[in-house]
């Protein structure tokens, strides 16, 4: 009896173990603390930057749908390569789902990507910026947001919605990784959302995000 229960107790120990080992390959380098669509737990932190997964030399969109509607991105690979990286694999995750759009200014801008919901959140890490002199910030650009400091982007974006969006040209300091291809409308209403005290007055969230090859 004393060796049956003693091979049962190494038997558990080993099983233990491949547990263990299983969940570590599982998640690798990220926390899993929040709820997707699905009911699943998804990935909202992570300890550095993805790795290059997307094909530099293929195109790219994201439809973005929201609880007011979808919009479609054209995403500028060959301009900002790693920020387009960072963005596919965060939609791919489903780091998106859920979020909302918790800044919005309608002649300026509307932002979103923060798993905090208040401007101050990101996914763990930094990316470095890809600052094109060339490109302008106009209606229908999209930028990813970064702390006002270099190298500080992450999760958040924003979208340019109106004229206030040119003020951004004399210090370019956001880079523009996108450009609204359809759905402006969408958008136009989401910027029409009240606010008070700078915040909106209701929740305007995004559903999901669906990335295009092609």
């Amino acid at each position: 009896m004393f060796m049956r229960l003693k091979r049962l107790q190494i038997a558990a120990v080993v099983l233990l173990g491949i547990m263990v080992v299983s969940t570590g390959c599982g998640s690798g380098n990220s926390e899993l603390s929040a709820q997707g669509q699905d009911g699943k737990p998804k990935a909202i932190s992570w300890s550095k930057m993805p790795e290059m997964s997307i094909d530099l030399n293929k195109g790219y969109k994201a439809v973005i749908e929201t609880t007011k509607g979808s919009f479609e991105i054209r995403l500028l690979t060959k301009k900002a390569p790693v920020t387009v990286n960072n963005f596919v694999f965060l939609a791919n995750e489903g780091f998106y789902e859920g979020l909302k759009f918790h800044s919005i200014i309608e002649s300026f801008m509307i932002q979103t990507g923060d798993p905090e919901g208040n401007g101050t959140g990101n996914a763990g890490y930094r990316i470095p910026d890809e600052l094109d002199t060339e490109s302008t910030y106009k209606e229908g650009v999209v930028a990813m947001f970064n702390t006002g400091t270099p190298d500080s982007g992450s999760s958040q974006f924003f979208i340019c919605t109106g004229p206030e969006a040119s003020n951004l040209n004399r210090q370019p300091n956001y880079t523009i990784f996108g450009n609204v291809v359809s759905g402006m409308d969408v958008i136009k209403k989401i910027a029409s959302t009240p606010v008070q005290n700078g915040v909106p007055v209701e929740d305007v969230t995004i559903v999901g995000v669906t990335i295009v090859e092609g």
